[in-house]
């Protein structure tokens, strides 16, 4: 089974998308989904849009999870692999900017026995990609490049939101970032662990403005540069 961890907050207008285009997606060797949706403390519709969801796909296969505040990315995915279920995890963010299409491209390399980890990479590949913001692509490839620096991988997008896990290879780690901080910490911890194997593939990419909605910003951008220090260095645990 894969398990799909969908932080969310305050996305009225794009959950019940992103929910039913993952649900629309066939999976390869017939793998069944469980869709584990953490509502971070939304304070518009997003709760009811999610619920309303579920009563009109109960064959879906929906834990909802409510958070009574807005606690961060971070505490989202330690809520939610409390409730995952499936040998294989992977993050999908609830704005649309990721395509639940590529989760076979990702499923491959594990499904093949040759990959524990595999990154989905902008970066890489012939996939549609919105032309967005200049600060941000040489902020990620920045971020990536100080990543590898540490950790001996040769990542070309560290800062993806689409990670896929063994679960077993999360059970060995302790997350601690409560926020974007997530990226860098798993990357750190997963970088050491004895045998690991991580392989990257190219996805698309559909990124939206700020007008749109989208959330990260130079406050977190600056606080995952300290992460890439602080989890390869001293505080590696």
């Amino acid at each position: 089974m894969l398990s799909i961890l969908i932080p969310c907050y305050n996305e009225e207008n794009y959950i019940s998308g992103i929910l039913q285009k993952i649900k629309n997606v066939k999976l390869k060797d017939d793998i069944e989904k469980q869709l584990i949706v953490i509502d971070d403390g939304s304070s518009d519709n997003t709760s009811s849009v999610i619920h309303s969801f579920i009563e009109k796909n109960p064959e879906s296969n929906v834990i909802p999870i409510k958070h009574a505040k807005n606690s961060g990315k971070g505490v989202c995915i330690r809520s939610g692999l409390k409730q995952a279920t499936g040998d294989i995890i992977i993050i999908q963010d609830a704005d649309l900017e990721y395509n639940p299409a590529d989760y076979n491209k990702l499923l491959e390399p594990i499904i093949d026995g040759h990959a524990d980890v595999v990154y989905g990479s902008r970066f890489r590949g012939s996939e549609a990609h919105r032309v967005l913001f200049f600060s941000h692509s040489f902020g990620n490839k920045l971020l990536t490049f100080a990543s590898n620096v540490f950790t001996g991988l040769n990542l070309t997008d560290m800062e993806t939101g689409y990670k896929m896990f063994k679960k077993d290879i999360l059970e060995q780690i302790r997350l601690k970032e409560d926020r974007f901080g997530f990226e860098p910490e798993v990357t750190a911890k997963i970088s050491r662990i004895k045998g690991i194997r991580i392989y990257e593939v190219g996805i698309s990419y559909y990124g939206r403005t700020y007008a749109e909605g989208k959330k990260i910003g130079l406050k977190d951008g600056i606080k995952a540069f300290w992460c890439v220090f602080k989890y390869n260095t001293f505080s590696r645990k």
